[in-house]
């Protein structure tokens, strides 16, 4: 990466660039213009989003609403999950800081506590949540929320149960870089959701109250 120099008297800075969308994605998630799920049968084709199957995660996707929208996909693998949401973006870039601080503000409001961290895309959130078990007991809901920014769309992904608190190699963060977003040609305004839609013969899960 090019390096920056700035002097000042006798004193030299150096200023690191901001990454590019790109180099921030090296590795994944893709865009469809970088990657095709085309004939590969290890990918399940979800319209605005192309999902990587494995024999160690399960799928749902959850109605967001009573008229059926489908807004995310969850992979889920054992006491961890990882939900996925795409959204409509500008060229520029930007939104994700926009949303992180909405969502920390939200968190806020329901009681949680949402802190700063950095991680392979950057910064992201790492949250808290009160919840309450089964059998009535009291204690918190870990997560951690990451966008990650591509051509003209943001991919938020929520890491929830022991992935949140495992390293970056847990099995959902590679899930996570094998994901292609198809944004479509469409004009979009920001932050507009990408509706998933339904691979044959599957049936979405019921809204959430």
């Amino acid at each position: 990466m090019a390096r920056l120099r700035k002097k000042n008297r006798d004193v030299e800075d150096v200023v690191e660039p901001a990454p590019s969308l790109v180099e921030v994605r090296d590795g994944g998630p893709w865009d469809s213009s970088e990657k095709s799920g085309a004939g590969d049968p290890g990918y399940v084709d979800l319209g605005a989003l192309l999902v990587r199957g494995d024999e160690g995660f399960s799928l749902q996707l959850p109605a967001d609403n009573d008229d059926g929208d489908i807004g995310s996909v969850v992979l889920v693998a054992g006491a961890s999950a990882l939900e996925l949401r795409a959204f409509a973006a500008t060229r520029s870039g930007g939104l994700w800081d926009e949303v992180r601080a909405d969502i920390a503000e939200e968190v806020a409001r329901l009681g949680g506590e949402a802190t700063a961290g950095v991680g392979p895309f950057g910064e992201e959130l790492h949250v808290t949540m009160p919840a309450t078990a089964p059998d009535g007991q009291t204690g918190v809901q870990p997560s951690r929320v990451i966008g990650i920014e591509g051509p003209r769309w943001m991919l938020r992904a929520t890491l929830l149960g022991e992935a949140a608190l495992q390293p970056d190699e847990h099995a959902l963060m590679a899930a996570l870089r094998d994901v292609i977003v198809v944004r479509g040609a469409d004009p979009r305004i920001p932050r507009e959701p990408l509706l998933l839609t339904l691979p044959p013969n599957a049936v979405p899960s019921p809204a959430e109250d």
